[in-house]
């Protein structure tokens, strides 16, 4: 098979993965060109988003109130510099390809979204009073990695071949790189050390987990357990 031909039939079945890369790259792409104030106005930052919540309950909703309960998403679709974004988007292929082939396009980008948000959330619940700026999709990629984790404790997945790894990858393998991941998360979290948003992280993961868990259906190429 030519490398064309490849490169065709990779696109067909894990375009919308790779065009979720390319987006999140272009992204980067301007907020290296824009001036900062871009990043920080969609950057999320707890003490804000808290701020708008209490408006809401109180009654009050304005356009800068959704815009700042907004971010909660925009913020998953910013990095810091290039090594943020190589390091996400390696584990963001792996696990959103795995669930591509499993689920379909569709469901690639709906968890991307449900996940980016709840680890937000999660974020800002652990850090209500913080005015350092959350951004990042690492929330989302640990989405992937509970969501991938969840379907294999339910059901018996066949061996995903994620590109351009030239053999199968053991579902139990894999899924043991989202608890390792999310251990060192914990880690992180309790010694305290690097600025890392490990919240969003847990967020995302539990958003995973529970979308595998209760929402996504059976793929079709898996067996009950």
């Amino acid at each position: 098979m030519s490398r064309f031909v490849e490169f065709k039939y990779l696109l067909r079945r894990q375009g919308v993965v790779l065009g979720l890369i390319a987006f999140l790259a272009a992204v980067l792409l301007v907020q290296t060109f824009a001036s900062y104030d871009f990043t920080l106005r969609f950057s999320a930052m707890p003490a804000e988003i808290v701020s708008a919540w209490n408006s809401i309950r109180s009654g009050v909703f304005t356009a800068s109130v959704g815009e700042e309960l907004l971010t909660l998403l925009t913020a998953g679709l910013l990095h810091s510099d290039i090594g943020h974004l190589l390091g996400n988007m390696l584990f963001l292929w792996i696990f959103a390809a795995v669930a591509c082939e499993l689920l379909g396009s569709r469901w690639v980008a709906a968890v991307f979204i449900f996940t980016a948000i709840t680890g937000n959330i999660c974020h800002v619940a652990m850090n209500p009073e913080s005015t350092a700026i959350c951004l990042g999709a690492s929330g989302a990629v640990m989405g992937f990695e509970g969501l991938y984790l969840a379907m294999a404790v339910r059901w018996s997945l066949p061996d995903p071949h994620v590109q351009p790894m030239a053999r199968p990858v053991n579902p139990g393998s894999l899924a043991v790189i989202g608890i390792i991941s999310l251990v060192f998360d914990f880690n992180g979290y309790i010694s305290g050390g690097e600025c890392i948003a490990y919240g969003a992280h847990l967020g995302g993961f539990i958003g995973g987990l529970f979308l595998g868990g209760f929402v996504v259906p059976m793929p079709r190429v898996a067996l009950p357990r």
